[in-house]
């Protein structure tokens, strides 16, 4: 049986990595959801020592967590370029 974590789980994609555009928001670098399904936007929060700048000029590759930061799921930094990552969905 699916429970609606899990469903939830699914619509977030809590584990996966997208590589996504990022924009300060209120101080913190957000990205939209890249599936239209998420109830939530990302809110970047961890890796930030990647960063070269703040918001980066070009996209970047982020992990999704299982975990919230406000209204938004946290994200993590884990690579600065999109063109050496094994799934490029820009995200916008």
């Amino acid at each position: 049986m699916t429970s609606f974590r899990d469903l939830l789980g699914e619509s977030l994609a809590v584990g996966e990595q997208f590589c996504l555009r990022l924009e300060e928001r209120d101080g913190t670098l957000v990205a939209d959801h890249p599936h239209d399904s998420s109830p939530m936007d990302i809110a970047v929060v961890e890796g930030l020592e990647l960063l070269e700048e703040r918001p980066p000029s070009e996209p970047v590759l982020v992990e999704l967590l299982g975990k919230r930061v406000g209204s938004r799921i946290a994200g993590r930094v884990v690579g600065v370029d999109c063109n050496d990552s094994p799934s490029e969905d820009d995200g916008n």
